[in-house]
């Protein structure tokens, strides 16, 4: 019987890739012990037969590798980046290697190749950041049995870990509600991301429920061009005192916008980032923001993965032992009462 009339196995890969069996399993458990040329010419056997080891129909469990994967989506974005470092650290300190899979779409092909990288690799269970909703249907690609945690995911299959957005943005609105500010401005992220979803919502209901106008949300794409050109049209309006930026480097766009036209900050538009990247305590003014624990967030994760890896064969998911962090409102110089407040109370 020819290879192209059953399906290829370890021997089939062994021999087109001139190497022995015990190889080919050594490059599958990601055995150190092989040279880079070796595994790259074991991996392209595999892709030529099409092998596909089945390693995970065998269940992980009975075999640990003492590796993890990380399916990661857009992590070019502080966000997502942010959260694979955490997550890397943790994986570390509780002594487990991680293999990466990074997604540059969200297109099945795509996440068949991650899912494939993964399971060459013989990962124990995977992590999937899953910022967006394209990202997070792409968990439904992951074959079943495979222990899974999905990080900042709109998902309903399995446990997923993630911070509190609407609160975060709530925090930041009623921050500048309180300095005396009438409404608050809002530049939102993208609308297929839920962070920017939840952002959003929680900046609208906070207002709602203090009577304040709810102004039309000024849409960006996480990028400081995009928090510059909204910042344009907010120095076009000078009714305008707060503005509540869905990350920081938005926020950094739209002060470069107010002060090319002459609008300081804090004096004319005070202004509150979201996510505390590094340069936001460095900024002219001093940057206040929502702060995220990614760190917490890749610790839990990292747990409740070991959780569902340690878990019976068969048990259920477990939403119910999903976990949502609180993040932290940090005050620094770029918001103050409006500049009429300020008069009121020197007279």
């Amino acid at each position: 019987m020819s290879v192209r009339t059953r399906r290829p196995s370890m021997h089939d890969v062994a021999r087109l890739a001139g190497v022995s069996h015990q190889t080919v399993s050594r490059v599958l458990n990601a055995h150190p012990n092989v040279s880079t040329q070796t595994r790259e010419r074991v991996l392209d056997a595999m892709r030529e037969l099409k092998y596909r080891p089945n390693l995970f129909a065998r269940g992980l469990v009975t075999a640990r590798s003492q590796r993890i994967g990380v399916l990661s989506f857009d992590s070019r974005f502080f966000g997502p980046g942010s959260t694979l470092h955490a997550i890397e650290r943790a994986a570390r300190a509780a002594g487990f290697g991680v293999a990466v899979a990074g997604m540059s779409d969200h297109a099945g092909g795509d996440v068949d190749e991650g899912i494939e990288t993964l399971s060459a690799q013989g990962v124990d269970g995977i992590i999937v950041i899953a910022p967006n909703t394209a990202a997070a249907r792409a968990i439904g690609a992951l074959p079943e049995g495979v222990p899974v945690v999905a990080l900042e995911a709109e998902y309903h299959d399995q446990p997923v870990v993630s911070i509190d957005q609407r609160l975060g943005a709530r925090l930041a609105t009623e921050h500048l509600l309180g300095l005396g500010h009438r409404t608050v401005w809002h530049v939102a992220g993208p609308q297929d991301w839920r962070e920017a979803v939840l952002r959003e919502d929680g900046w609208r209901v906070t207002l709602e429920a203090a009577g304040a106008d709810v102004p039309p949300p000024l849409r960006g794409d996480w990028s400081p061009r995009s928090g510059y050109d909204a910042g344009r049209e907010i120095a076009a309006n000078a009714d305008v005192t707060a503005v509540f930026a869905g990350n920081d480097q938005m926020a950094l766009g739209v002060v470069h916008a107010l002060g090319e036209r002459g609008r300081r900050v804090p004096e004319d538009v005070s202004i509150v980032g979201f996510d505390d990247i590094p340069e936001a305590e460095f900024l002219m003014p001093a940057l206040s923001t929502v702060r995220q624990d990614f760190d917490e967030v890749g610790r839990r994760g990292l747990d409740l993965l070991l959780t569902a890896i340690d878990a019976p064969e068969g048990a259920p998911p477990g939403r119910d032992q999903d976990v949502t962090i609180a993040p932290e409102l940090v005050l620094r110089a770029s918001a103050t009462q409006p500049a009429r407040g300020r008069r009121r109370r020197r007279a």
